[in-house]
Order: structure tokens, then C-alpha cells, then sequence
């Protein structure tokens, strides 16, 4: 530890209040106005507190606990739930506010700096410690007593406000070059989906139309006792859901059952939409087989379903609405060249999404690291 720095308790150095229970406030009570009432919901918009999603509640359920109205610069972290973990800093309040029970506010003292503590609990370091709490529990649940216990190494404050202005300005950066990432690997996939639903909105006058279910075979149901019933001599191999994997590969050969062509899959619960070729797919039971009759291409037929027309109907949920499609397709040599340009494109789109999720992750980590450095006195 450098001089200067000491190692206390969170709440040697901070105030920690949380609603006691929800006093009988249920989600019937939430107002059209009124003092505000924040959820985990507001902690997913960046370092601070965003108000976008919060609920309203009276004035007197919000006047009924004092101790968790909110000031400027509290910290809130979620203790409870999926969320658990997540954290923000309050800014400027659009007007009086409050938190639920998933929330934990945690107000500065005169030697931590608020900005400084909220840098802190986001660090690789107070994280571990939070999964350390975590882990084997049936019901995630981070308890105010632990968080009032974790360990928070402390420089003098004018150390604090130097790390602060440096962290600030690095992940203003940071967030620019995030958001510029995110933007290209959205545009890369939209330019697809554009593409997609083109060429099944823009048809030819050869198209001809047919009702879905003139368009496949008899639908097939992947339970555990029908895999038995597929030919074992199929090239085209599912991998069910069940399969244990060592290195990428399966190692139960009962797992694997196979199709003598290709097909399309889909599952209503699972919301699986696949192309089953070379590729290994994993399956489910449950998931529907769905071979096209020999007029349609099986790669063609599964991106006619992919096309956003058909999302619309919300394809991926209920296969009665599957059902009552309209399949328009061309000859089988159209069909053919379409494929082979959405298969270029699709390829071309998966490989730009690779490089921005790679530079995102890069981004991400490099984030972690400076908040590494931070906190052990290396910045």
C-alpha cells in the first residue's frame, strides 16, 4: 500500500441506508406524478442515476422514509436480483426522489470523496469481492451488514481528486470509442437485415405464392424417444441440448442424432430459429423439424422465414402464426443465386460483428484495467 494510504471499512468512511422492507407498497399504488421511486432499472444508463424508467409514488408513502430520500452524489448499488452489483451516482435530481427495496444508498463521508467511492465499488476489485459473496447462494442477496464491512483502501483526498479526474477523463474517452463500436456493429448487422427484407418484398413476376404448410414435409418433433427413430447414417448431425462438450466437441454419441438432409429448426419456448447444414446445432426437445418440399431450396426457405415481414408476425414465439404464412419463392436457380449472395453478406456481416465485439471487449478490459491500477496506487 503507498504511504498515505489507509485500509478501512465502508462504513467507517460512508453512510449505508436501504428501505426496510416495502411497508405493504405494492405496484398498484405507483402515481402518473408525484416523488420519484427508483428501481435497478435506473442504474443501466451509465455511471449515473437515470430517471427514464422510474416509477412515481404519493407523497406520503415517499415522506414515510426519510432516511432514503435521495441527496446529489449518493451512491446506489443493487443488492438484490439479476442486477446485483450494479451501481450509480446521483447527479442533479429532477425532483424528490426514492428508492425500492433492491436498492442499497450509500452517502460519503468527509474523507472519501463521492465520485472516488463510486470508481471504487465499480473496480475488478470491490466486484470479486461482491461474487465471493455470491457464490453457492440460492438467492443472490448482497446483506447492508457485509457491504458495511468491505474493506476500501483510501488515499488522502487531494490524491482522490487527482485519481477521479484521471479516471473521468479516460472513460469519457473510453465511452466514445465504446459507443462509435457499437454504432458500426449495429450498422453491419441493420445493413443485412435491410438486404434480407429486400429481397422478399421486392419479388419478381415468376414469384409463385403458397401457404406454409404447402411448402414443408411433415413436421418432425425432437423428444427423447423420436430421436431414436432418426437414421443414424444422416450427414447432418443436431447435437441436443443434453450433450456434455470437451474442447468444443461432443463426447456422448447418444447426444447426436441426425438428419438425411437439411432442414430448418425452430422452437416456440427456446425461440430457436436455425439452418441445420454442416454445422452443429444445439437442439432441444421440443424444437420442430421443419423440411422443405424439393421446390424450395432449404437455405432459401429458412431465409424467407428470417426476413423482418415475418418477424413481425412474431414468428420466433408462436408457430401458429408460423402456420399462416405466405411462402413466395422463385425457380430453383434464382433461389440458388439469392442464397449465394445472402451467404456472402451474411459472412461478410459476421466478420465485421467479430472485429467491434473484439474492439468493445478490448475497450472493456482496458476499462478494468485502469480501475485496477487505481486502486492498488499504480496510476
Amino acid at each position: 500500500m503507498k504511504k498515505g494510504w489507509e485500509r478501512k471499512q465502508l462504513g467507517e468512511l460512508a453512510e449505508l441506508r436501504g428501505r426496510i422492507g416495502w411497508r405493504g407498497l405494492t405496484a398498484k399504488e405507483y402515481t402518473k406524478s408525484g416523488p420519484f421511486f427508483l428501481s435497478v432499472h435506473s442504474l443501466n444508463y451509465g455511471d449515473y442515476v437515470d430517471w427514464r424508467d422510474a416509477f412515481h409514488i404519493s407523497e406520503e408513502r415517499y415522506t414515510e422514509s426519510p432516511e432514503i430520500m435521495l441527496q446529489k452524489d449518493d451512491v446506489l448499488i443493487c443488492k438484490d436480483g439479476a442486477g446485483i452489483g450494479k451501481l450509480g451516482i446521483v447527479g442533479e435530481l429532477p425532483d424528490r426522489t426514492t428508492i425500492n427495496s433492491s436498492l442499497l444508498l450509500i452517502r460519503s463521508g468527509k474523507h472519501i470523496l463521492p465520485k472516488f467511492l463510486y470508481h471504487c465499488l465499480t473496480s475488478p476489485y470491490f466486484q470479486d469481492i461482491v461474487q465471493s459473496r455470491l457464490n453457492g447462494a440460492t438467492t443472490p442477496h448482497l446483506y447492508q451488514r457485509d457491504i458495511t464491512e468491505f474493506p476500501v483502501v483510501v488515499p488522502p483526498l487531494a490524491e482522490q481528486q487527482r485519481i477521479v479526474g484521471v479516471l473521468d477523463e479516460a472513460f469519457a474517452g473510453l465511452a466514445t470509442a465504446q459507443a462509435h463500436a457499437e454504432k458500426n456493429r449495429q450498422n453491419a448487422r441493420a445493413l443485412f437485415e435491410s438486404h434480407l427484407q429486400s429481397v422478399f418484398t421486392h419479388r419478381g413476376k415468376a414469384w409463385v405464392e403458397k401457404p406454409f404448410e404447402d411448402c414443408i414435409e411433415d413436421v418432425t418433433y425432437t423428444t427423447k424417444i423420436q430421436r431414436k427413430e432418426f437414421l443414424e447414417d444422416g450427414k447432418y448431425p443436431i447435437v441436443s441440448q443434453e450433450a456434455e462438450f470437451t474442447n468444443g466437441y461432443w463426447n456422448k454419441a447418444a447426444d447426436v442424432f441426425k438428419v438425411t438432409r437439411p432442414v430448418v429448426i425452430f422452437g416456440d419456448h427456446t425461440q430457436v430459429l436455425k439452418y441445420v447444414d454442416f454445422d452443429f446445432v444445439l437442439g432441444a426437445d421440443g424444437v420442430k423439424l421443419l423440411p422443405p418440399k424439393p421446390f424450395l431450396i432449404p437455405k432459401f426457405f429458412f431465409y424467407h422465414l428470417r426476413s423482418a415481414p415475418l418477424k413481425s408476425l412474431g414468428y420466433a414465439r408462436h408457430y401458429r402464426l408460423l402456420k399462416e404464412l405466405q411462402i413466395s419463392y422463385p425457380d430453383l436457380n434464382a433461389q440458388a443465386k439469392i442464397v449465394a449472395k445472402l451467404d456472402a453478406l451474411a459472412n461478410e456481416t459476421q466478420r465485421l460483428e467479430s472485429l467491434y465485439q473484439q474492439k468493445l471487449a478490448a475497450l472493456a478490459a482496458l476499462k478494468k484495467s485502469l480501475l485496477h491500477q487505481a486502486f492498488t496506487g499504480e496510476l
